[in-house]
């Protein structure tokens, strides 16, 4: 391997490297990542690290997939090629096969033209710093070690074996099935015939193009089909899944989406009647709801920062058995290996909603039903978007406020709350409001909008 250029300074993010394919991101520079990585979990298990690695279904990632492990062995790496599936198979595969380490080529939700890394240190997650240090390798050039190579090895049967194992109810359920066209289309349709009731899956088929639609399941428009094909097919409840199957989206049998912190508070209901008084993790984004339905049921809910991998860190740290985030990440513990799976999830709830002898609508009704908005993203700049968060913070506490700020501000009243916080991924601001009523939710977005014009900012809309 020749020196290769630094990478681009757009594409190593906090959670993940990600870029536009041979804008910001190519061959050569997958290669040198490759190199990077191997050379730095070498250093951290020993020479001729074993190293797992998948690929999603978009058009651009067997090339990426191959160039990467030209890198890996080039730094002495035991390669094991997973192949074509879903962020959780690989995930899975460095558990089941006690792996030193673990890369998936996705894009994950965004756009074809996108295509990126997540990666694995260990069984743990990898991010901020490191990936930090996998950029700084790159800059200085390739390590070279021999004894590297690469094998192909499948672990789908035994994925699915442990999906379909997690399921303990009854005669089945009728579910309606959106894999989005994304990496997790082969898997699902896999683990439904496994399953007892009735399957229906659209969309199975992995096409990188994503002809259907969007594959990210926390944007309505992108459930819409699913809605339409649960309600002609008078299904139970309907699943989606984002381009690599981490992240799940919900339908209950009404048509109504059920969005990740209300379907965390359901699956909370599982995980504490198994394990009494057991911590849970929800993102700073969440409902009020799930958080006062955890302390309810007898847990400890703790809101911590949003991020997969900082949530990742923290429920190990804390040893939580579940935990999730409004992005549709959902995190098992309990039974499970601790990282997020959207088809372990929808396996979960299918056992809550067996269980329980009621319909999903009927559940979620026990739930209370609070006014909020979706969250609400505004491009501002990187060099600024911090700054901003830290002076409206500052200055409510000036105030005498009650805030929490944990990750960006989240502020209470009488009313409900409002968040404002900072992308860690992209050059925008992200605020959400929560209340008791359309009324008092009007009033709080009013609070929210005059902090953000203290501050120079126009809130959107």
């Amino acid at each position: 391997m020749s020196d290769h250029r630094p990478l681009h300074p757009s594409i190593v993010r906090e959670y993940d490297i990600r870029g536009i394919i041979d804008e910001t991101l190519n061959d050569g520079d997958a290669r040198a990542i490759g190199n990077a990585f191997a050379t730095m979990v070498a250093r951290q298990y020993g020479k001729s690290p074993r190293i797992c690695i998948g690929y999603d279904g978009r058009l651009t990632s067997p090339a990426l997939e191959s160039a990467f492990c030209q890198g890996l062995v080039s730094a002495g790496a035991q390669v094991l090629r997973l192949g074509l599936g879903p962020t959780p198979m690989l995930y899975f595969g460095v558990h089941h096969l006690n792996a030193d380490g673990g890369a998936m080529v996705t894009g994950s939700h965004n756009p074809p033209s996108h295509n990126g890394f997540k990666f694995m240190m260990g069984q743990s997650a990898f991010y901020g710093e490191q990936l930090q240090q996998v950029e700084q390798l790159v800059a200085e050039g390739p390590v070279g070690s021999e004894g590297g190579e690469a094998r192909e090895l499948s672990v789908i049967d035994a994925y699915v074996d442990k999906l379909a194992a997690a399921y303990r109810g009854g005669s089945g359920l009728s579910v309606a099935w959106d894999p989005g066209n994304g990496a997790g289309g082969e898997v699902t349709q896999m683990l439904s015939k496994r399953l007892p009731g009735r399957h229906d899956v659209i969309n199975g088929e992995i096409d990188g193009t994503f002809p259907a639609h969007h594959p990210d399941p926390t944007v309505a428009e992108n459930l819409t089909q699913l809605q339409r094909f649960l309600a002609d097919g008078g299904h139970d409840l309907g699943i989606a899944l984002d381009g690599d199957g981490d992240r799940i989206g919900l339908i209950d049998d009404t048509g109504r989406i059920i969005w990740a912190d209300l379907l965390m508070a359901l699956l909370a209901r599982d995980v504490l009647t198994a394990q009494p008084g057991a911590t849970i993790i929800a993102d700073v984004k969440s409902s009020q709801a799930l958080f006062d339905e955890i302390a309810r049921l007898g847990g400890k809910p703790i809101m911590w920062r949003t991020g997969h991998s900082l949530i990742k860190a923290k429920m190990a740290e804390s040893k939580a058995p579940l935990a999730g985030e409004m992005s549709g990440h959902l995190f098992f513990a309990d039974e499970y290996y601790g990282f997020d799976d959207a088809l372990y999830a929808a396996v979960r709830l299918l056992n809550v909603v067996e269980s329980a002898g009621m319909s999903l609508s009927a559940l979620r009704n026990q739930l209370p039903t609070l006014a909020n908005t979706p969250e609400i993203r505004f491009d501002c700049p990187d060099e600024k978007k911090f700054d901003v968060v830290a002076e409206v913070r500052d200055r409510l506490l000036s105030d005498g406020r009650d805030i929490d700020d944990i990750d960006g501000v989240r502020v209470k009243s009488e009313d409900g709350w409002w968040l404002l916080r900072a992308s860690n991924t992209q050059a925008v601001l992200v605020a959400r409001c929560e209340a008791r009523d359309e009324e008092s939710l009007m009033r709080i977005m009013s609070v929210l909008e005059s902090e953000l014009a203290k501050s120079g900012i126009q809130l959107p809309g």
